[in-house]
């Protein structure tokens, strides 16, 4: 799915979430900023977007890994035109098994991405094994408000306008 709709996730991806997606990516940044990583794994990373984000941490590296070629591509592109492929270096990875050794990255991030892993608590074992003692993940990821109004409108959004939107313009 993700192969296909590539072309257009970008813009799908902030029009649907309001803009508001790039709000929390931010902030994401800052809290990483705490902990001040040289090396960074940005899983599920689609066409890059958390991890050009956290270039602003100034780490050693990013590398970005998801199962998708054609966000990948995209992922690549916008890198070669920023001049960040010397820092950011995107390539094929599963979640499930994450082509790295043991203890390779003082942190990982996943936005939005989570929810795509075909095994979680695997996928997050994964993560774990790939950061270094100490290294910490940083998750972004939708959840249903737990009050009134705001979980009804949010499950009306996101359960019927989200998909006819994306059905659409997709």
């Amino acid at each position: 799915m993700f192969d296909n709709i590539a072309p257009q996730y970008d813009f799908l991806n902030h029009f649907l979430s309001m803009g508001i997606d790039k709000k929390w990516r931010k902030k994401l940044r800052a809290e990483m900023a705490i902990q001040k990583p040289d090396t960074i794994i940005d899983i599920a990373t689609g066409t890059g977007d958390l991890a050009f984000e956290l270039v602003k941490l100034k780490p050693k590296t990013i590398t970005g890994i998801d199962i998708s070629e054609n966000m990948l591509a995209i992922a690549k592109q916008k890198a070669y035109k920023r001049k960040l492929d010397g820092i950011i270096s995107f390539q094929s990875g599963d979640s499930l098994s994450i082509p790295f050794n043991d203890n390779s990255f003082d942190a990982a991030s996943i936005a939005f991405g989570i929810r795509n892993f075909e095994n979680p608590d695997k996928g997050l074992r994964e993560v774990f094994r790939v950061l270094r003692p100490g290294g910490k993940i940083y998750i972004l990821e939708f959840g249903m408000p737990e009050k009134q109004p705001f979980k009804s409108l949010y499950k009306f959004y996101f359960l019927r306008i989200t998909p006819f939107i994306g059905r659409l313009l997709s």
